[in-house]
């Protein structure tokens, strides 16, 4: 009827279906159907069987003993009880939608219950987390950037350092030192996620932190509030300043370098980080901070932090792998033992180094990946899997004269065919041994000239040329006789058997012609 309707108001064909969200094909064939015909296709639709009724049942009883069950599970536990059945995962979510609101089985879940709680006191706390970002650069291509952002629960005043590379623990603790010194104090308390730069297990509430963290922790007498894993709702507010400074800083922002960005978002905090009006406490960050900076633990005194490991560790897995942001980067093989940790660092070209111990020789270096869930290998960390393929070359080409010819034959048919060198180098082998030197070498040589690299093609040249020298062993073509069509020549060399003279007047018993 909408069809009908827009057509009859002057849309065009095209408009109609940008309109509607369909094809251009179904507008025409909706358009030759008459009421009459369009009606009676709609009753079909209503009451044709659908591909899952002969399941219904089975799917009602799970619906109805899980009513949080999804059609995607739904979809999965069809095809694991019914191997054969073909449905698609759509035509699953449409009957399992159809049968929640036939049999009235709503979908329940389980939702975590929200409370409104007032903001800290001033100066009670502050909250801390890293995000990243990847930006265009003004040579045109795309540079990831990682920063760590904080902010003063009361006041939401914040501050925010980038790095062009990840954090380590040395310069996370650095940007502490920075955070301090830009909030004029320190507050009560700070407010992490569970990051790998700050602690090392859970242990059931009894937090283990890394060895350099913790050792800053007692120096600045610092009190930690760390949420637990999967729970960013804690630490909402942190939450909200990481997605503010990706969507309203880096968005679309071109990236020259880490100092003048840095600069550039110090004037952004100034200008609308902390100088615009905040969309809950509908006050300026900066005029509540001046306030709540009275409440802050003073920065006594400046701490070193150049005797700081600046390396981040990693266990190696038994594939000979690390894990760093979601990606697998190869170490050499050999490297994994059970419990094995290496160092990895990130240098300014945006290279992970990994070296055996924090100051020691590197042992592998790649090019960080700004995808995800790839594996990151160097060559010469794989398995030599030719590994006797050259000594075998060797051996197969000592049964030719020409040693150095026979090597580039056999090494060209290992470019050619490398998953099955093997089978070509004994095929070769095989063939050569049975064969006179002269024939082998004849063979190479003709396979060389024509450019023929297979093991079977250097086969049929073998058999080729045993057949010429069979050819030219047989006696030559007697002079002056011209034979048939496809005889062999041998044939004229054959003479008839003859009989003594006696035999034949035997025969004629004594009478004559």
């Amino acid at each position: 009827m909408e069809i009908y309707q827009l057509k009859q108001e002057g849309f065009k064909i095209r408009r109609i279906a940008r309109k509607l969200g369909i094809s251009r094909t179904t507008v025409y064939k909706y358009l030759e159907k008459s009421p009459q015909e369009m009606a009676e296709w709609v009753a079909s639709t209503q009451t044709r069987k659908k591909k899952l009724d002969a399941y219904e049942l089975l799917i009602h009883t799970w619906l109805t003993e899980h009513p949080d069950l999804s059609s995607a599970q739904v979809h999965d536990w069809l095809k694991e009880r019914f191997p054969t059945l073909r449905v698609g995962e759509s035509t699953v979510r449409s009957y399992v939608k159809a049968l929640r609101e036939k049999y009235h089985i709503p979908k329940t879940e389980m939702k975590r219950v929200y409370q409104a709680i007032p903001d800290p006191p001033m100066g009670q706390q502050a909250q801390v987390d890293f995000g990243q970002t990847i930006q265009k650069t003004s040579q045109g291509k795309e540079k990831k950037l990682y920063f760590i952002s904080f902010v003063l629960s009361h006041s939401r005043y914040k501050y925010v350092v980038w790095l062009p590379r990840p954090f380590t623990t040395k310069d996370m603790i650095q940007a502490h030192e920075d955070a301090f010194q830009y909030f004029g104090g320190i507050p009560h308390e700070l407010a992490y996620d569970q990051d790998s730069l700050i602690v090392v297990s859970e242990n059931e509430g009894d937090l283990i932190l890394t060895s350099e963290f913790q050792a800053y922790r007692e120096e600045r007498k610092l009190k930690l509030f760390v949420c637990r894993k999967a729970d960013p709702e804690s630490k909402g507010k942190i939450e909200n300043v990481v997605g503010f400074v990706k969507k309203n800083f880096a968005k679309n922002r071109v990236f020259h370098h880490i100092d003048k960005w840095n600069e550039s978002c110090l004037a952004w905090l100034i200008r609308t980080g902390n100088g615009k009006v905040h969309n809950t406490t509908k006050k300026r960050p900066v005029e509540v901070f001046a306030l709540e900076k009275q409440h802050l633990r003073p920065v006594n005194k400046k701490i070193s932090i150049s005797n700081i490991d600046n390396s981040i560790t990693r266990n190696v897995r038994k594939d000979n792998t690390i894990i760093y942001q979601s990606n697998r980067y190869s170490v050499p093989l050999g490297t994994y033992k059970k419990d094995k940790t290496v160092f990895i660092e990130i240098n300014e070209q945006n290279e992970l180094i990994i070296r055996e111990k924090s100051d020691g020789a590197m042992i592998a270096k790649h090019t960080l990946s700004i995808e995800k869930g790839k594996l990151i290998q160097d060559s010469q960390h794989t398995r030599d899997r030719s590994k006797g393929i050259t000594a075998y070359i060797e051996t197969v080409s000592t049964y030719f004269d020409d040693k150095e010819m026979a090597s580039d034959f056999l090494q060209e048919i290992h470019l050619r065919y490398p998953r099955y060198i093997r089978d070509q180098l004994s095929l070769i082998l095989k063939v050569s041994q049975t064969l006179a030197r002269e024939i082998r070498n004849q063979a190479l040589e003709e396979c060389v000239a024509r450019k023929i690299y297979s093991a079977t093609e250097f086969r049929d040249v073998v058999e080729f040329i045993q057949r010429q020298a069979v050819s030219n062993q047989r006696p030559q073509q007697v002079e002056g006789i011209q034979t048939l069509h496809g005889m062999d020549d041998t044939l004229l060399q054959i003479k008839p058997k003859t009989r003594e003279l006696d035999t034949y007047i035997e025969l004629l018993k004594g009478a004559t012609v």
